[in-house]
């Protein structure tokens, strides 16, 4: 940990620690209001549903994009921007008169929120001194899950006390707050522009495509929803787009996606760490409620708070690993993070149809302790181990993987659950229901141990990724 050298910018890293907030609370204060927001615009469960997938659409799609646009032509304006279009969109999404209005403006505040992940770790990194980067995604991490935490009691509240529609008019002030705190800084001390080069226009849009076609792939209800229920053809897009924009790319003289990048054992190893625990995390939080509410017949409210103590052990431990993974370099706090991550899923392997609450207390305990050492030292070493000029495009590409791991991670899940429940229950075309319980937590104990052999890979490129401290490579 470097000690002596450049001062730590506040100004910019309150605003990227508040940027870094804004994108888990207003994806987790959404959620709970969907059930009001269906009853109060009179419409069914799954067009409001769709509200919810524009919203990830726009992240999944655009951070990329973005975020190598800043690498490019300066990330300040993007980043200030995205708040001013976080707050318009947020103020309109609360004005809505309908379930289609809400939709529209509910993909213009996910472009928002992808404009702000774009550069939101990107800044930390560049407020905090040289050698302070596992610091720097420390407070980044604790941010993001401060703001899944405190999304749903603050929306279920606001609901309660006035209408749904504060659930996005609390979002107008912060967005405003978020574009004075990127002019003062900019003020203070004008941010470096970026490099002088052309954008990849046509790289974007094929990129943008090809995100699309693969998310509503893995999100069948998605597809429905606007009409393309035809795997083939939303495949036959995919890869048509897959071909077109790899082939772009390896023309273009300022790639979105620089595959060169991906020969950086470092890089490459940490984001297919992240993809395997995000889908493993998915894949387990999405059974896990049926578990406790169905299984254990535990209310909503306690499941709540069995809930909370993942996040706080994570938001606790993001600054003690981003401390180690500046001391020592990310591949130990990593690998005891995956470690934790694997051990959650032992536990898992080990609920029955009459369990104690303490075990899957017990598993998320430990989901948090592996988040916390896990998540600040490997995003610092995917953002760490590239150019200066690729920072954007590695916080982009972190935003990405989240999003299609979950997705992915939540769609095998549910095939997966559907096929081992009818095995189980001896019955062809059964729906996994709790009435069998035997089936369904036989079901979920068997996606728990293939979770666990799936991550195996994440300890392997954990360990292999190297164990050099970062030490930003220099710009080409």
């Amino acid at each position: 940990m470097t000690t002596n050298g450049p001062a730590t910018d506040r100004l910019l890293l309150a605003s990227a620690m508040m940027g870094q907030f804004v994108t888990g609370f207003a994806s987790r204060i959404f959620i709970v209001a969907l059930p009001t927001i269906a009853t109060a615009l009179r419409a069914d469960i799954l067009a409001v549903g769709w509200a919810l997938i524009a919203y990830q659409l726009a992240g999944i799609s655009l951070s990329v994009v973005f975020g190598r646009m800043g690498d490019i032509r300066g990330r300040y304006a993007i980043y200030g921007l995205g708040f001013a279009v976080m707050a318009v969109s947020s103020l309109l999404c609360g004005l809505a008169p309908d379930v289609i209005v809400l939709i529209v403006f509910r993909l213009l505040q996910g472009v928002g929120a992808a404009m702000i992940a774009s550069a939101t770790r990107v800044l930390a990194m560049e407020a905090m001194p040289p050698g302070a980067e596992g610091r720097a995604n420390g407070f980044m991490t604790m941010s993001f899950h401060a703001g899944l935490l405190l999304g749903p009691p603050v929306g279920g509240l606001l609901i309660d006390l006035l209408t749904w529609r504060w659930v996005f008019f609390l979002l107008v002030p912060v967005g405003a707050v978020g574009v004075l705190l990127t002019a003062m800084r900019a003020r203070s001390r004008p941010a470096p522009p970026g490099r002088r080069g052309a954008i990849d226009h046509a790289g974007a849009g094929l990129l943008v495509v090809l995100t699309v076609a693969l998310t509503l792939l893995l999100d069948r209800r998605g597809a429905e929803l606007v009409g393309l229920g035809s795997p083939a053809v939303l495949g036959a897009v995919f890869l048509a787009a897959l071909v077109a924009f790899v082939a772009r790319e390896r023309r273009a003289v300022e790639p979105i996606v620089n595959f060169a990048l991906f020969r950086n054992r470092m890089f490459s190893f940490s984001v297919v760490s992240l993809l395997v625990i995000s889908i493993t995390t998915s894949a387990q939080g999405f059974v896990l409620p049926f578990y406790l509410q169905d299984v254990l017949h535990l209310s909503p409210s306690a499941m709540g708070l069995l809930f909370l103590s993942a996040p706080v052990f994570t938001i606790g431990l993001a600054p003690v690993s981003g401390w180690l993974s500046d001391r020592v370099g990310p591949r130990i706090p990593t690998t005891i993070g995956v470690l934790f991550k694997m051990a959650a899923f032992v536990v898992g392997l080990l609920i029955g149809v009459d369990s104690s609450l303490f075990v899957p207390a017990l598993m998320m305990v430990f989901v948090g302790i592996g988040t916390g050492f896990f998540n600040t030292p490997n995003q610092a070493a995917i953002l760490g181990s590239v150019p200066r000029e690729y920072r954007g495009f590695a916080t982009g590409m972190v935003q990405m993987v989240f999003g299609v791991s979950a997705l992915l991670g939540t769609s095998l899940t549910g095939v997966l659950l559907t096929a081992l429940f009818q095995h189980y229950a001896g019955t062809p075309d059964a729906t996994p229901t709790a009435a069998d319980p035997a089936a369904f937590v036989a079901s979920i104990r068997t996606i728990h141990a293939g979770c666990l052999a799936l991550m195996l890979l994440a300890l392997f490129t954990s360990i292999l990724r190297g164990g050099r401290k970062l030490t930003t490579p220099p710009n080409r």
